[in-house]
């Protein structure tokens, strides 16, 4: 499920350029079809936060799946820019519905217990993520700009069109999606219960105290996360050519590089999940990522230093996203609309930094400002998660999600936890 996210959402940093060409714009103007992008994925989030609760979770990623496979298949044989950017939308709008589903089937099904499952599944975003400025570069272009002429089958019609050997690494992912999606209507035939069974009890739903303000903070969190992650897996590849001088070869090697080492942490994040809680996950993550952020900053223009901090800020930024669900998921229920209110933040991020960046780096070519953005979100975050945490662990604590499995645990102690018909009573 989530390895074919992951490659339809990189894939677009290596073709970005080739993109460009096809409909006879700069990248400067092109970057819009990021905000194409994430509006689709904020619609389809708030959508599948709704639907999710109402028809088979199954048929539904299912469906979302297949209609992702056709928008790709699509995008190589787009020419006009505003064709480009509506299957742009169309593809955020059901990967969106994924993202959202995705999460919330996981917390489903494995509850407070989700940790390890919850990186897994966000492993395999990494993995494909990894795989596909490999197809896009070092299979489909390692010859360069050559390209294919497509003629239209029609007698009167004597135009044709090139296509370039990158672009048909769209037609690939297509065809993985295309097979996941099968998976899953296979999964929902053979399904004995069309709805999964909710975690909590039906209109009491354990929340924190401080609900609204931990997940507006954690919406902030991940809107500034999620759009540097993107950012730099999108525009990483245009950097290293255009202001570290790098080959394409030696370009969609770093590209790679940067979702490998993202994917291999969190191949590892499955079994440091077990052992250790989210909010350490984080922490580390946080430490990381500032540092190598400020390296990237200051040494941006030599190769190794590249290299090595590119693999760093990588490595760093690879569990934040699970590890923060599974974070809040100790403090309070995390439901489809919770989710989809994570999953329409991080959608935000990633259509206003990558659109900001992309804008920027057309006009000022020979400036860092990928490194920049990283290093200020990577300090923004820093010093938002403590004011979570210290939100979430505030005095006065009645309990928690877990206090009577887990007696002595003064992390799930000091959840601010209540029940909603409690409110209300005391209301009325």
């Amino acid at each position: 499920l989530y390895a074919a996210g992951g490659m339809s959402i990189s894939v677009l940093g290596p073709t970005f350029k080739d993109l460009a060409e096809n409909v006879n714009k700069d990248i400067s103007n092109i970057s819009y079809i990021f905000v194409g992008r994430s509006a689709g994925y904020i619609g389809g989030s708030l959508v599948g936060g709704v639907l999710f609760d109402r028809m088979s979770p199954h048929l539904l990623l299912g469906f979302s799946m297949l209609l992702t496979s056709l928008g790709m298949y699509a995008i190589p044989f787009c020419r006009q820019a505003a064709v480009l950017t509506a299957f742009m939308s169309s593809i955020g709008m059901t990967m969106g519905v994924l993202d959202t589903g995705g999460n919330v089937l996981i917390l489903n099904t494995w509850g407070e217990h989700s940790g390890p499952h919850m990186q897994a599944l966000h492993f395999s975003y990494a993995a494909g993520a990894f795989a596909s400025p490999i197809i896009a570069k070092m299979l489909f272009g390692h010859h360069g700009n050559s390209t294919h002429s497509v003629h239209p089958n029609t007698s009167h019609s004597s135009s044709t069109f090139t296509v370039t050997e990158s672009m048909w690494a769209y037609v690939v992912i297509s065809s993985f999606v295309f097979l996941f999606s099968l998976f899953f209507f296979v999964l929902h035939s053979r399904s004995t219960s069309p709805l999964d069974k909710p975690r909590t009890s039906p209109g009491r739903p354990l929340v924190a105290r401080h609900h609204v303000a931990l997940v507006a903070l954690l919406f902030l969190f991940f809107f500034a996360y999620v759009g540097a992650e993107v950012a730099y897996g999108s525009f990483i590849f245009t950097f290293a050519t255009d202001y570290a001088g790098m080959s394409q070869a030696e370009a969609a090697g770093l590209n790679s590089a940067f979702w490998g080492v993202f994917a291999a942490a969190r191949g590892l994040a499955i079994f440091f999940a077990a052992c250790l809680r989210p909010g350490a996950l984080i922490l580390l993550c946080l430490v990381g990522s500032t540092v190598s952020s400020l390296l990237l900053c200051l040494f941006s223009s030599q190769n190794v230093s590249l290299w090595v901090c590119t693999s760093l800020y990588g490595a760093s930024m690879a569990t934040t996203f699970p590890s923060g669900i599974s974070w809040l998921e100790q403090y309070t229920t995390v439901t489809a609309h919770t989710a989809a209110v994570f999953v329409v933040g991080a959608a935000l991020g990633e259509m206003v930094l990558p659109a900001i960046v992309g804008f920027l780096l057309g006009k000022f070519p020979h400036q860092p400002l990928l490194m920049y953005l990283s290093l200020i979100t990577a300090t923004f975050t820093s010093i938002l998660f403590p004011v979570m945490y210290k939100l979430a662990s505030a005095p006065g604590s009645q309990g928690s999600k877990r206090a009577d499995a887990d007696d002595g645990d003064g992390e799930y102690r000091q959840a601010l936890l209540y029940s909603g018909g409690d409110e209300e009573e005391e209301l009325n």
